[in-house]
């Protein structure tokens, strides 16, 4: 027994001194963020600012490859998911598949919890609640009467099945007890012609795109799903303001890796993508998102995903949600 339990030091003892030396050799070749979704969109100057970054401090080149593809970007997330696990393969995920995806589709060909360890969140956008101005409401409490007064004759977009957009549209739904039409899109552009067109009444979509049609006077902001006003929204109100304090979301995004990671590699890139959210030329470009820097350890970020899974499965239940 005795003989036995000495093998089994020993053993802990190499595997801890490789991964030491992994840890201190890393990284030793080019690192690569996979996006699972198509390039172009909002917030890819700041990505490309944080492998510059990443690049110059970690001695390696850091490489953005865009993997779209499958149901809520299951592509190019699982193939990450499979990929060796040293921390030269990482992922930035916004929620669709690291929370949702699993939740919705069938299969989407690997656990979100068990295939990747969280390294760091990035940022959040918050998402506000814009109405048509042919829709005759001033605030949320208006807005809410309106479509208790009209079951049924109220549509709202979203960029596909699953997508916060549309997620957020059925927590609307069933939180206000409201019965609203659900319009799914191919992508975000077609969605928003026709919500300005006033083809679609409602939609909740990040700050940021939606503030231009804003200050136009072509759409109504009504209220904002976050827990504080945004500065460029001063006048409108949360929805805890509006009397829906569990309306609550943003779009956020984060970079996992594989899970099996030494724990010293997912330290030291997690204090590097903090080091590189913190400079002045991250805040200039969160700025233009309407976004916000979500800075916070691993064990933060671990944490926030199992709590965001939490959320949206009781509304995908909820609205019986489910796509094959």
């Amino acid at each position: 027994m005795q003989v036995k339990k000495g093998i089994v030091i020993v053993f802990a003892i190499l595997a801890a001194s490789i991964t030491s030396v992994a840890a201190q050799t890393y990284p030793s070749r080019p690192i690569t963020i996979t996006i699972a979704f198509p390039p172009g969109g909002p917030s890819e100057g700041l990505i490309r600012l944080l492998a510059e970054r990443m690049s110059l401090s970690l001695g390696q080149p850091v490489v953005i490859e865009n993997r779209p593809g499958g149901a809520g970007g299951s592509v190019g997330t699982k193939a990450v998911a499979g990929a060796t696990p040293d921390g030269h393969t990482l992922l930035l995920s916004p929620p669709g598949a690291l929370v949702v995806a699993p939740l919705v589709y069938r299969d989407v060909g690997y656990d979100p919890i068990k295939a990747f360890t969280p390294i760091a969140t990035l940022m959040s956008m918050p998402q506000v609640l814009v109405v048509h101005p042919t829709v005759p409401a001033k605030s949320m409490q208006e807005f809410v009467a309106y479509a208790k007064a009209n079951p049924g004759k109220i549509n709202f977009p979203s960029p596909g099945y699953g997508t916060q957009p549309h997620l957020l549209g059925e927590m609307f739904k069933w939180m206000a007890g409201v019965e609203i039409i659900h319009v799914p899109y191919k992508g975000p552009a077609q969605a928003v012609t026709d919500l300005l067109a006033g083809q679609v009444q409602m939609s909740f979509q990040n700050v940021g795109f939606m503030l231009p049609h804003i200050e136009a006077g072509k759409l109504k902001a009504l209220a904002l799903a976050d827990e504080v006003r945004d500065p460029t929204l001063p006048d409108v109100p949360t929805t805890i303001e509006s009397g829906l304090p569990n309306l609550q979301a943003t779009f956020w995004m984060g970079i996992v890796a594989p899970t099996g990671v030494p724990p010293a590699i997912i330290k030291r890139l997690n204090a590097e993508i903090n080091a590189v959210m913190k400079t002045k030329e991250a805040e200039a470009m969160l700025a233009k998102l309407n976004a916000k820097p979500k800075p916070g350890s691993p064990e933060d970020f671990a944490a926030f995903i199992a709590a965001e899974t939490q959320k949206w499965a009781a509304v995908v239940k909820a609205a019986n949600i489910r796509a094959d």
